[in-house]
């Protein structure tokens, strides 16, 4: 066991200095958070082998943990410092929110699949990641009774905005999403919500699954 923890902290160690340094990750806090989240600890034990390879990685239901470059760049993007209420759409494994559980000072993460919430919340809950949150539901309404958000950090390719996420974002808060016209080709973008209007950020071409539900692609 002491063995395969090694192996995995070294792979650790390697992935943050080859894939996230050496990509121009530099918030220190982000680099951080990458070296001490144990990515293995989320995923399938069949993925286990490639789990710190620079590409995303199955987790079942059709679903993938994202390449820990994109993970870092979306938390890097969401300009945290310490105090923040979090929302992430689109739990997933978990391993977003884990990293963004060192970002901010509380998360709460949605997603629509009970079983990967399910597996998500046992992990989280096993690792003593007490500031996380879990909640089933359909991630592009947000979640309304857990406004305001200092941040939204979604993880599935969206057609445009969803409403929800700008209404229920505190003034100066920043929204991190994927945008376009193909349900697997995105821009991603950061919102920042001012007094008046949202400004925006393109951060460069990502391809994510696509965001499902009433304000997503395929809606209910």
């Amino acid at each position: 066991m002491t063995h395969a923890t090694d192996e995995f902290a070294r792979l650790r160690q390697r992935m943050v200095n080859a894939q996230l340094r050496a990509r121009g990750i530099r918030d220190p806090r982000v680099l951080a958070a990458m070296l001490a989240v144990p990515r293995e600890a989320f995923v399938p034990e069949v993925s286990k082998a490639e789990v710190y390879a620079d590409s995303p990685q199955p987790i079942g239901a059709g679903q993938t943990i994202s390449q820990p470059f994109t993970v870092a760049y979306m938390a890097e993007a969401a300009q945290l410092r310490g105090a923040e209420k979090i929302l992430e759409v689109g739990t997933g494994s978990g391993y977003g929110a884990a990293v963004l559980s060192h970002l901010g000072a509380e998360v709460h993460t949605i997603e629509r699949l009970p079983a990967l919430a399910a597996r998500a919340t046992e992990t989280l809950k096993r690792l003593g990641f007490s500031n996380v949150h879990v909640h089933i539901g359909d991630g592009t309404l947000g979640l309304a009774d857990q406004a305001a958000f200092d941040a939204i950090v979604v993880t599935a390719g969206a057609a445009t905005l969803p409403p929800a996420y700008s209404e229920q974002l505190v003034e100066g808060g920043r929204i991190v999403i994927p945008i376009g016209r193909s349900e697997r080709n995105q821009q991603l973008y950061r919102f920042r919500r001012g007094r008046n209007a949202l400004s925006m950020d393109d951060l460069g071409a990502f391809a994510f699954v696509p965001l499902i539900g009433k304000a997503g692609w395929h809606p209910a």
